[in-house]
C-alpha cells in the first residue's frame, strides 16, 4: 500500500522528508520520505551515462507475465497507473498482480530507470484482501536492497457502484511499512487511508484521504488522492489523478497524471496501462510509466475461463451501469 506522491522528483533530490527538492540523490540512495510508494525510482544517470540496473532484463519478464495472464482465469483487478485506489477489494481465493515493468523519470536534465515492482494481493473473505508490496533496487555498483516493502489489509465497508449496487462504494486500507534494507530505511512505518468511490454520468471517481508514518524519521504526513475515469471504446479508458501529500514541518508534494487502461480481450485476464505524471511542486520532474495487471483463482472449483464478477476495472467504469 505504500504509494509516494513525490518519488516522481526523486532524480532531482529534495530536502529530507517530503519537501522541495534540493539534495541531489544519486543511485543506490533513497531520500527520508513516509508514505506512498509507486517506485518511481531507483536508476539515476551519473556523470551523463544512463545505468539501467535489471530494468534491460524488462522484456522477457513481461512476455512471462502475459503468458500467465493469458491461460489462467481471473476476477480481480488492481488499480495500475495510480498513487490512490478505489474501494473494491479481490473476491475471495482470488489473486492479482500489478507489475509496473517500465519506468523513466526525468529531472534536471537526467534519466533514472526503474526495476518491475510488484503489488501482490489476495482476497481471503468477501470484501476484504490482503496487500503485499515489494519492489528490489540495484546500485550502480551491483548491490541489490529490497525497498519499500509493505502489507495491508483493505475491505469494503459499504457496497456501492464498485460492487453492482446503489450509492457510494466504501472502504478502508490499513498496515504497516516494512523495514528496508536499504540506508536509513531500517525502522517500521505505517499508513492508512479512507476510499470512497462514486459514478457521476459516464465518469467514475475515487476519493482517498489517510495518515502515514514514515520508515526513517517517524514524521506523520497527510495524505489525498483523486482519481477520474472516462470509458471510450471497446475496453479502453481515458484516466486522470492529482495526489498531494504533507509532512509535518515540511512542504506540500502534489503531482498529477494522465493516462489510459486498455482491456484489449474481454474473455481474458489482462490490463495494460501507461501513464504521464508531473510534479507540481518542488523541482519540476516528468515521469512516464507502463504496466499490466492479472489475476487469477486459486479455488480449485473455478474452471471456467470467463472473467468473473470481480473484474472491478472493466465493472467501474462501465457505463451501462
Amino acid at each position: 500500500m505504500e504509494r509516494r506522491v513525490d518519488d516522481v522528483g526523486a532524480v532531482a533530490g529534495r530536502q529530507s522528508g517530503l519537501g522541495s527538492q534540493a539534495v541531489a540523490v544519486r543511485e543506490g540512495e533513497r531520500p527520508k520520505t513516509s508514505g506512498r510508494d509507486m517506485a518511481f525510482r531507483n536508476v539515476v544517470t551519473q556523470g551523463g551515462k544512463t545505468r539501467q540496473g535489471v530494468a534491460a532484463h524488462a522484456p522477457g519478464l513481461v512476455a512471462c507475465v502475459l503468458f500467465v495472464a493469458l491461460v489462467i482465469p481471473s476476477s480481480c483487478w488492481a488499480y495500475r497507473p495510480f498513487i490512490a485506489t478505489d474501494a473494491a477489494v479481490a473476491d475471495p481465493e482470488e489473486v492479482e498482480i500489478e507489475l509496473g515493468y517500465f519506468t523513466m523519470d526525468r529531472a534536471n536534465g537526467e534519466n533514472a530507470f526503474t526495476i518491475p515492482h510488484v503489488v501482490l494481493n489476495y482476497g481471503f473473505l468477501k470484501n476484504w484482501e490482503a496487500v503485499a508490496e515489494f519492489a528490489v533496487l540495484r546500485s550502480s555498483g551491483g548491490e541489490l536492497n529490497l525497498i519499500d516493502p509493505s502489507l495491508s489489509v483493505k475491505g469494503v465497508l459499504r457496497e456501492g457502484v464498485l460492487q453492482d449496487k446503489s450509492g457510494v462504494s466504501i472502504a478502508v486500507e490499513i498496515g504497516p511499512l516494512l523495514p528496508s534494507t536499504q540506508k536509513d530505511q531500517h525502522h517500521f512505518g505505517f499508513e492508512g487511508i479512507g476510499i470512497a468511490s462514486a459514478k457521476l454520468g459516464p465518469f467514475t471517481f475515487h476519493v482517498n484521504a489517510g495518515l502515514g508514518v514514515s520508515r526513517s524519521t517517524g514524521a506523520l504526513s497527510g495524505i489525498w488522492g483523486v482519481i477520474g475515469e472516462l470509458p471510450l471504446w471497446n475496453g479502453l479508458r481515458l484516466v486522470g489523478e492529482v495526489d498531494g501529500e504533507k509532512p509535518s514541518h515540511e512542504t506540500q508534494a502534489d503531482s498529477g497524471l494522465i493516462g489510459m487502461i486498455w482491456q484489449p480481450w474481454p474473455s481474458r485476464n489482462i490490463a495494460f496501462d501507461g501513464g504521464i505524471r508531473r510534479t507540481f511542486t518542488g523541482v519540476p520532474a516528468w515521469q512516464v510509466t507502463l504496466g499490466v495487471t492479472f489475476g487469477f483463482s486459486v479455488s480449485s472449483s473455478e474452471k471456467s475461463n470467463a472473467p468473473l464478477s470481480g473484474l472491478r476495472q472493466a465493472r467501474s467504469t462501465d457505463p451501462r451501469r
